[in-house]
């Protein structure tokens, strides 16, 4: 699952590339899923001052009779700007990951928030059946195309002008995301999976950032990652699990930086930085003490550190790769505010 409350990313296979809920969680109760979007419903909000600067609209996709629900942040002024995408994970929303979202938008990047149909809130409601239906390759690649569909509005509106649209440079497009959101970057990054996925690249996008990103289980990484050779950002940390039980830690997940291409890769691993971390949720933190969102102390103690050191590394990592900033780039040579147990890694 990844913004409001994710916490899905994938278990892929090697026959129909599904990301796959472990059996011994499919006996979940529905009245369990229903208490998880009552308690963390109030996450997909925002404070009032963040809200004034932020934009929520519905583009429509007619080749694909497709709603693409998406917030978008302004950063202030009227100078040009880069823009980076954001995707959630599984049951989120464009409401989350808004301490990314913000904290970019201060560094001047607008901020476009996107939400995929069929893998966003609404499939908690259904258990763990729509769970699992909304966690395959057919929901990867519904999300691949919203990708697509959002580069292809967005250069429309650059061309057409008007409002904040004539300050977007399209030549300096990043794209982020969380858990299932990760697994979606990296398709469109140029990963390679089991199955044909041809055309599924996004070769528009400039930079990348997985939060929470993860291997799959064919074909080999190596091969799998050979064909991403733009910049990769992976995001992870100790306790970075799966909550939902299928076995993957943060050094499983950290093991994709080993998989790319050396030249362009860079790792960010916090010590007791947990996955709902990544998510992003700045307002209104989860803290839930049941089901399969509940978090570890020591991951909800280290919350507002951790945000803080993922908001400005990230902010250098846009600058450098997305602007060509030489102070970001030097500065992530060996970034500042990292504890004892944290590590940055990048060639």
């Amino acid at each position: 699952m990844a913004q409001g409350r994710s916490a899905d990313d994938k278990a892929t296979s090697t026959s129909n590339l599904r990301f796959t809920v472990p059996r011994h969680d499919r006996g979940m109760k529905r009245r369990t899923l229903l208490q998880i979007v009552a308690t963390a419903g109030p996450l997909l909000g925002a404070s009032n001052a963040a809200r004034a600067a932020e934009q929520d609209e519905t583009w429509q996709d007619d080749r694909r009779t497709r709603a693409v629900p998406v917030r978008l942040r302004w950063p202030e002024g009227d100078a040009a700007c880069g823009l980076v995408i954001h995707s959630h994970g599984l049951v989120g929303s464009r409401s989350g990951a808004d301490a990314w979202g913000q904290a970019w938008q201060r560094a001047g990047f607008a901020v476009l928030h996107l939400q995929h149909a069929g893998s966003d809130t609404e499939v908690l409601r259904g258990g763990m059946r729509a769970m699992r239906t909304a966690a395959s390759a057919e929901q990867l690649l519904a999300r691949v195309a919203d990708v697509h569909f959002a580069v292809d509005e967005i250069t429309r509106r650059v061309r057409r002008g008007g409002g904040g649209w004539s300050r977007v440079h399209t030549d300096a497009l990043g794209f982020s995301g969380h858990s299932f959101g990760a697994v979606t970057v990296q398709a469109v990054a140029g990963q390679r999976f089991a199955v044909p996925t041809h055309g599924i690249g996004e070769p528009r996008l400039k930079a990348f950032i997985a939060f929470s990103p993860s291997l799959g289980q064919a074909p080999a990484p190596a091969d799998a990652f050979a064909g991403v050779t733009r910049p990769f950002l992976a995001v992870t940390g100790s306790l970075d699990s799966d909550s939902l039980g299928r076995g993957l830690s943060g050094a499983d997940r950290a093991r994709v930086y080993d998989a790319l291409p050396s030249g362009q890769r860079a790792l960010l691993w916090l010590d007791g930085a947990d996955h709902m971390t990544f998510a992003g949720n700045g307002t209104q933190p989860l803290r839930a003490r049941f089901g399969p969102l509940k978090r570890e102390a020591l991951a909800a103690d280290r919350e507002t550190q951790h945000h803080a050191s993922i908001a400005a590394i990230t902010t250098l990592w846009w600058r450098a790769k997305l602007l060509g900033d030489v102070a970001a780039n030097a500065a992530l040579r060996a970034p500042a505010g990292l504890g004892a147990g944290d590590r940055w890694r990048q060639d």
